[in-house]
């Protein structure tokens, strides 16, 4: 049995769901007044799907109307169609047929016939939408709606935001609230903006602030009750549970706040990436741009940082990542006129990996909201992930078995340009990974099918690959998607994965989805750039097509080497020939390691290390010339982000941001 809140019912009326056998659940609305006998009206039956455990355990009628989400004890949601004239028609059917009638009011009498003598009048409906064991075999214990969302809980120790799609829920996307947290009840929403989540730490009760992450009140009263109730106000809490059949009450009055946060952090740990995603205009504030983060606490922040206030502020963070998030890759540009910006903001693609040989992509929707206090609004929309030990997490009795390589780690991710539903029959999207077991390996998206797929690799590096970068080669209306690759001995390889892209849009295209990996082979050429690992590598096009590769070394050296592509062979079959036209080092260009390095023109380079400079340096005929440096405040920098800016008067300039322990913007 479960209470369901609905609109259009009085106050002293309540919708309450049972369920019984054969997994059939009953919509009961409720009337009771003081000293009367209640009246109970069978508005709709539902038909739980089929599970060991067929109850249901929560549940709630969507604002929107028609509408009923309830969760049940296997983990699922389910989302079934409910309308009050249905129990009205039947009410009036079983009263003309003189058989049965509702239950009045004024009426006590026992020989009253009840109101499920006739439920077989009304339909047994099946479920529009069902997300199965969603929560895992623990089950659901919330069902919420607020803002147009819906949220629900489980004891898997993450909560879900979803909409509907249609008919259909979707999952947008889950966070998981602290650590240890696995028991979460229920979530309730300030009037401040504030979400407070409600659960069992331990053998504890508490609630969670989601804004300040920290506990406001926290009950020894043993966990894990299942019977249990919480209210709060401005003069005293209280909350209550069962406890070896008696009835438990801990009352208390609110303890003054004897701390107050001066500067909130963006991240518990060292920040180790970080990409801009663009700028958004919002009435009467100067373009806010938006940033992307990702740390060493396993999470990844959105953010805006005003040149105004000079103020970053968290807009959201993802906590999806088990380890430590180590790279991010943005797919589309981001700018007016691009693809990917609309009239109202900003749309990419986010990836996201790390530790754990885990990769995770999202949605990102950025737009401007004047009403909001950081004034811009962002959504998440969680689109696919993907582990190298997803078949081990499946396997059984996997605590007898030795995994080989538990500790493979994304270092750098690259989007594949080019790939898009034009050029491919299928609108797959590619993306490459630079991986610490020694190898490369190329992903797959589809995004219409939220599916991740590990397309090719190579072993070839036969050491931690660091960095990767991609870019399409495009001459007389034939492209090429070239890969650039750097590991710890200071080689720069240089692929050309077309073929590969081609056969695994095929494949996937024939298979649905799954296919083996293709091997990648040996690149087209190998340039030993530096004597030790490469640290930061970028690509840019001259406008001649030939490509300026920049690499920054371990040992502070910044290599660039201008490239020239060639195609030969007919249309059937290209080959393609590259070759080194130019090469200029500087060995000593910084003190330390280089993490940072961009080409901004064909004869500007710009260079970050741990150091704390930020150098300048001119390419020329004779080398590498230092224009400028600059020193920055944030230790043990990690990346380093760049972006073009046009002033007013048409003047051109360039930003970048930094991270390390902390965040700068130069």
């Amino acid at each position: 049995l479960c209470w369901a809140p609905r609109t259009g019912l009085p106050p002293t009326a309540a919708a309450l769901l049972a369920s019984g056998p054969g997994g059939e659940m009953l919509w009961l609305d409720v009337t009771h007044r003081p000293g009367q006998a209640p009246g109970v009206q069978l508005m709709g039956r539902y038909l739980l799907p089929l599970c060991k455990q067929r109850w249901h355990t929560c549940a709630a009628f969507l604002p929107q109307g028609g509408l009923l989400v309830c969760g049940d004890r296997r983990g699922s949601l389910l989302l079934f169609p409910c309308s009050s004239s249905l129990g009205q028609a039947a009410e009036s059917t079983s009263t003309a047929d003189g058989s049965a009638s509702p239950v009045s009011e004024d009426s006590v009498s026992e020989s009253q016939p009840s109101c499920l003598s006739h439920k077989e009048a009304l339909p047994l409906e099946n479920p529009l939408s069902v997300l199965f064991g969603l929560h895992g075999k623990t089950g659901v214990t919330s069902v919420t709606c607020h803002g147009g969302y819906i949220y629900s809980t489980g004891r898997d120790g993450v909560y879900r935001q979803l909409h509907l799609q249609g008919q259909q829920l979707e999952v947008l996307r889950k966070h998981r609230p602290c650590k240890g947290l696995q028991w979460i009840e229920e979530l309730r929403f300030t009037p401040d903006g504030d979400l407070l989540v409600l659960g069992f730490h331990a053998d504890n009760f508490v609630v969670w602030s989601s804004r300040t992450g920290e506990n406001l009140h926290c009950v020894p009263c043993g966990g894990g009750h299942r019977s249990w109730s919480y209210c709060s106000s401005p003069s005293a809490e209280a909350f209550a549970f069962i406890k070896c059949g008696d009835v438990m009450l801990c009352h208390r009055e609110p303890q003054p706040c004897e701390q107050q946060v001066l500067l909130a952090s963006l991240h518990g740990r060292e920040i180790t990436c970080v990409r801009r995603l663009g700028a958004v205009e919002v009435p009467g504030h100067t373009a806010l741009n938006i940033f992307v983060t990702g740390s060493e606490d396993t999470t990844a922040c959105v953010l805006t940082l005003s040149e105004r206030s000079r103020a970053a502020v968290p807009l959201i963070r993802i906590s999806d990542h088990i380890s430590s998030v180590r790279t991010l890759a943005l797919a589309g540009p981001a700018g007016p006129g691009d693809e990917g910006f609309g009239d109202k903001g900003l749309s990419a693609l986010l990836f996201s990996a790390g530790g754990r040989a885990q990769i995770e992509c999202y949605r990102l929707l950025c737009a401007g909201d004047p009403a909001s206090e950081s004034a811009v609004a962002c959504q998440v929309i969680h689109m696919a992930s993907h582990r190298l030990d997803e078949h081990w997490e499946r396997k059984k009795n996997r605590h007898k078995l030795i995994k080989m390589d538990p500790e493979t780690r994304y270092m750098s991710l690259s989007v594949v340009p080019g790939t898009s539903s034009e050029q491919l029959p299928t609108p797959w999207k590619f993306l490459a990974a630079a991986c610490s077991d020694g190898s490369v390996r190329v992903f797959g998206l589809l995004e219409a099918a939220r599916k991740l797929v590990l397309v090719a690799e190579s072993f070839h590096h036969q050491r931690c690959v660091l960095k990767v970068e991609a870019f399409l080669h495009t001459r007389a209306g034939r492209e090429r998607h070239l890969l650039c690759s750097a590991a710890t001995d200071g080689s720069v390889a240089f692929w050309d994965i077309t073929s590969h892209i081609a056969d695994a849009t095929d494949a996937l295209h024939r298979v649905e989805g799954e296919m083996q990996p293709l091997a990648l082979g040996a690149p087209l050429l190998t340039v030993m750039a530096h004597s030790c690992g490469v640290n930061s590598l970028h690509v840019r096009e001259t406008p001649e097509g030939q490509y300026l590769v920049a690499s920054g070394s371990d040992d502070g050296s910044i290599h660039v080497c201008l490239l020239e592509v060639t195609l030969s062979g007919g249309d059937t079959a290209v080959g393609t020939c590259l070759r080194i036209l130019e090469r200029a080092a500087r060995p000593c260009a910084h003190a330390a390691h280089v993490t940072g390095i961009r080409v901004l023109r064909p004869d500007l380079l710009l260079s970050a290390s741990v150091d704390q400079r930020l150098t300048l340096w001119h390419r020329g005929p004779g080398g590498l010339d230092a224009l400028s440096t600059t020193f920055f405040h944030v230790p043990d920098l990690a990346e380093l982000d760049c972006w073009e800016v046009i002033e007013a008067g048409g003047e051109l300039r360039y930003c970048c941001v930094l991270c390390g322990q902390g965040l700068e913007v130069l």
